[in-house]
């Protein structure tokens, strides 16, 4: 089979992931072997390949594909996430595009039209998966919305509220009027922005004098009801049991003293909005307060708003503030630098608002998981810095609001049978829940139409805490064997940004309902940011399409690309060189495996020189494999794939191949070959979780296997004892060989050209590799000697030197003029740089690396010059 020139990704790729699934080499099912489990963070429904999933996913394959050559039964579970706000928001849109009202449609048509939807362009983010070479067990592939996922959801709630941990409760909330729902806490991202701060004057009733508040949302005046002092503010005592005036509406409110308003901040009198504020909400019940809401859910004014009434918000804010101007109220504005909460999902800015929401009381379930993690160290996180993160989180967690006023998601279980505020039963079924009403109320009579379900939803999030039980079926089904085989799962990769929304939240559930860990440990990436270090996004137009990254530099050039660069926790520079650099990679070994398919194989004997260079690569592979184990075993998959990298580009190709390689024309011994080829292959192993279409296309060309001997089912390279000094010693040889090649360009000796060398072996170094230098330098006589050489050209390694007689090589006289002009130039360097480190203002106020660099360069100098004057020295 001819060998292509160069290596065809384009190709190779669709082959190899074809044979891979045809042969089932993802699929796992439980057997005798220990397991090695991961479950993929599941991307949105909605979502199509960017570069965050690329990093994400490509870690987690390379971690898959390691556990499957160690021989641990490997199983990656893939999946989708439902994501309930936008996946209803592309739902929306595509009705409405359509001419289509979704308030005109019951829920069924409504959740019909968003099944349609999901089946048309859901999973698409999975097939692009494939493209990047992750080797899921597709057969397991579970959607967040599937009903045997809806069911766990459904039992857990029921389960929580039968418990006392869920509960009904009319709170504040934060209310997203764009996606029409509420959002937890973490969902609410604060930006800092410079608003008006409005200053206006209330009148005190039945007086002429006013009292002036200060506020940066004058269109939420007309819903308050009181303005409040601090009992110990001397300057407003007099207005006890006073009323004042609320402009526009003419609303009169009392003026009430409570502890929390600041003295020192705006004018000292607090207007109070009990529906508009968390904080003025728990003044209003301290004060039993009226609570009038003066918006609508999308953000508009209702019927409180008087003539304003229909206006967005923010457009009333503007009225409000003129009308207030027009009236000779406003006393002033000025600009107030604040923070404002957003909806992370649809950027709209967030209302505080009265409703009746489901909550989940936290305060007992998050001990466990501060205690596996921060305590016992049951469940590492790495890098360990995130300990604090996750520390501050779960010590300042507040209960989760857990419903969801939107259609698309698992429905809340709760029926209604009455009107007053706790006439409901919660169930799985609406025919048990018809049983619990009737026995809750004494009332045979009920029947299933005087049942209503609650029409909230349940956060996304509810769902997907519950992924690596849900996915094998370990909350319905808890003995079920796969669970108890698969679960805890091993490793979690996923970013910072969902610490808490998600890993957290799976640890919590991990112990409630299973009483273990869900994971061992999680691997926390950093985000992807561009050159400049901006986040990613389609706005900013720097977010590359990552398919046509794979077309252009192929998966195994991206999966390196994107390594590379992405240390743990760690933001990744992106930057499509690296890329080119894995494809370069990629050419760099198939050329390597071209050349030593190239070879002429004979039964001759082995070389003295190929014999010593096999054992020491041999020998450097065994120390860097346990240089790569230690990086995995602290999750540095970038570092592990550095040292793999430069032991194939740097040992293997240029050094091992060069120093084997027969003369032009001539075989090479069979036994050396064989090594080769046992070497390449264990490259191969190591390689191929970072690089699986190059390593298996290359596997596959070296011998014929049967699919039992692919690669990817092929065993891991097992540690083994390292001679350190035959390492240490090549580490030497090396740098004569490098010496001598410098010296050949410097004096323009064609490399053709054989040359005697003479060792001054002050170190009393081994000559194992003479051999070695001797084929790499083109040396004729390699001897060694006692004394100096005169009329040689010289160099150091280390305390040894190397001279290189000329016999008429090389013009002296001309040579001793040019080493004499770079003697020179290089003595006035160093004076130059030696005056600046005698320079103590300069030692003691530059950078410590600033002065280290100088200090770097004199060293360089001073051994430069003792070289230079011992080349001149044997030339005279």
């Amino acid at each position: 089979m001819s060998i292509p020139s160069q290596y065809e990704s384009n190709k190779v790729e669709n082959k190899w992931y074809d044979y891979w699934m045809e042969n089932n080499y993802f699929r796992s099912i439980p057997d005798k072997r220990t397991p090695y489990t991961i479950v993929i963070p599941p991307p949105n429904v909605t979502g199509i390949l960017h570069m965050g999933h690329m990093l994400n996913n490509t870690i987690q394959d390379v971690l898959i594909r390691r556990a499957r050559l160690q021989g641990f039964n490997a199983c990656w579970v893939p999946g989708t996430d439902h994501a309930s706000i936008a996946t209803e928001a592309k739902v929306v849109a595509k009705l409405k595009s359509e001419g289509i009202d979704k308030n005109e449609l019951s829920r069924e048509q409504f959740l019909k039209h968003a099944w349609d939807w999901t089946e048309e362009y859901g999973g698409v983010i999975l097939e692009q998966l494939k493209k990047l070479g992750c080797s899921c067990d597709w057969e397991r592939t579970k959607f967040t919305m599937d009903d045997d996922m809806s069911e766990a959801v459904i039992k857990v709630f029921v389960d929580l509220f039968n418990k006392g941990q869920i509960y009904r409760g009319f709170r504040m909330v934060n209310w997203d009027p764009v996606a029409k729902t509420t959002l937890s806490d973490e969902e609410v991202i604060h930006i800092e922005r410079t608003d008006p701060l409005y200053y206006v004057k209330y009148k005190i009733e039945g007086e002429t004098d006013f009292v002036t508040i200060a506020t940066t949302r004058p269109e939420t005046i007309l819903g308050d009801t009181a303005v409040c002092i601090n009992p110990n503010d001397k300057r407003f005592s007099h207005l006890k049991g006073k009323n004042v005036i609320i402009p526009i509406c003419d609303r009169v409110v009392p003026i009430i003293f409570d502890d929390y308003v600041d003295m020192e901040f705006g004018t000292g009198c607090l207007k109070v909005t009990p529906a508009h504020d968390i904080n003025d909400k728990e003044i209003g019940d301290r004060h039993q307060l009226e609570v009038i809401d003066i918006l609508n859910d999308d953000g508009t004014l209702n019927s409180f708003g008087l003539h304003h009434e229909g206006k967005d918000r923010e457009i009333a804010r503007e009225d409000v503030a003129s009308e207030l101007d027009q009236l000779g109220i406003l006393v002033k504005t000025e600009d107030i630098t604040h923070k404002v909460g957003t909806s992370e999902r649809t950027h709209a800015v967030i209302e505080p608002r009265l409703s009746d929401q489901w909550f989940l009381n936290m305060t007992d379930l998050v001990k466990p998981a501060i205690k596996s993690v921060l305590i016992d160290h049951d469940i590492k996180l790495f890098p360990k810095k995130f300990e604090n993160t996750y520390r501050h989180w779960m010590e300042n967690i507040r209960d989760w609001n857990i419903s969801r006023q939107l259609l698309w998601g698992q429905q809340i279980p709760a029926y209604f049978y009455g009107d007053a505020k706790d006439d409901f039963v919660v169930s799985e079924t609406i025919e048990n829940a018809l049983e619990l009403a009737k026995s809750k109320t004494g009332n045979q009579q009920l029947t299933l139409n005087d049942l209503k379900q609650d029409a909230d939803v349940l956060d996304t999030w509810f769902s997907s805490w519950l992924w690596p039980m849900s996915v094998f079926d370990g909350i319905r089904n808890p003995e079920n064997e796969e669970f108890n085989y698969y679960y805890p799962t091993n490793d979690l990769v996923t970013g910072p940004d969902i610490l808490f929304f998600w890993v957290a939240r799976m640890i919590i559930a991990g112990y409630e309902f299973k009483n273990e860990r869900p994971f061992n440990n999680v691997y926390l990436t950093g985000l992807v940011r561009d050159k400049q270090r901006r986040k990613m996004s389609k706005s900013l137009g720097n977010s590359p399409d990552a398919l046509k990254l794979i077309n252009d530099f192929g998966a195994d050039g991206v999966r390196v690309g994107l390594l590379l660069s992405s240390a743990a926790g760690n933001d990744l520079l992106f930057d499509e060189a690296l890329c080119q650099q894995g494809k370069s990679f990629a050419n760099k070994v198939w050329n390597a495996f071209r050349l030593i398919k190239g070879w002429e194989v004979s039964d001759i004997d082995q070389p003295e020189y190929s014999e010593v260079s096999v054992r020491w690569f041999q020998n450097k592979f065994q120390q860097t494999l346990e240089t790569i184990e230690d990086h995995f075993s602290k999750y540095r998959i970038s570092d592990a794939l550095m040292e793999t990298y430069k032991l194939i580009w740097n040992d293997f190709c240029s050094w091992l191949l060069e120093m084997v390689k027969p003369a032009y024309g001539h075989p090479i011994d069979r036994k050396t070959y064989t090594s080769v080829i046992q070497l390449l292959e264990d490259n191969l192993k190591i390689l191929h979780p970072f690089m699986p279409f190059l390593t298996e296309e290359i596997w596959q060309r070296l011998e014929d296997r049967t699919p039992e001997e692919a690669l990817i089912v092929a065993s891991w390279p097992k540690v083994e004892s390292v001679d350190a000094e035959i390492i240490s010693e090549f580490d030497f040889a090396s740098e004569v060989v490098s010496g001598l090649r410098t010296l050949r360009k410097q004096k323009n000796i064609s490399f053709k050209d054989q040359i005697e060398l003479v060792v001054l072996n002050n170190e009393k170094r081994s000559t194992t590799f003479d051999v070695v230098i001797s084929k790499l330098g083109n040396i004729s006589n390699l001897v060694y000697a006692e004394e100096k050489v005169d009329g040689a050209l010289t160099f150091r390694v280390g305390s040894n030197e190397y001279f290189v007689p000329m016999h008429g090589a090389i013009n002296v006289e001309e040579e001793i003029k040019k080493l004499t002009e770079e003697l020179n130039y290089t003595e006035g360097f160093l004076k130059s740089v030696q005056k600046k480190l005698s320079n103590e203002r300069f030692v003691s106020g530059a950078p410590e690396q600033v002065v280290a660099s100088e200090k770097k360069k004199e060293a360089d100098a001073l051994a430069k010059i003792e070289m230079l004057k011992a080349s001149l020295e044997s030339l005279n």
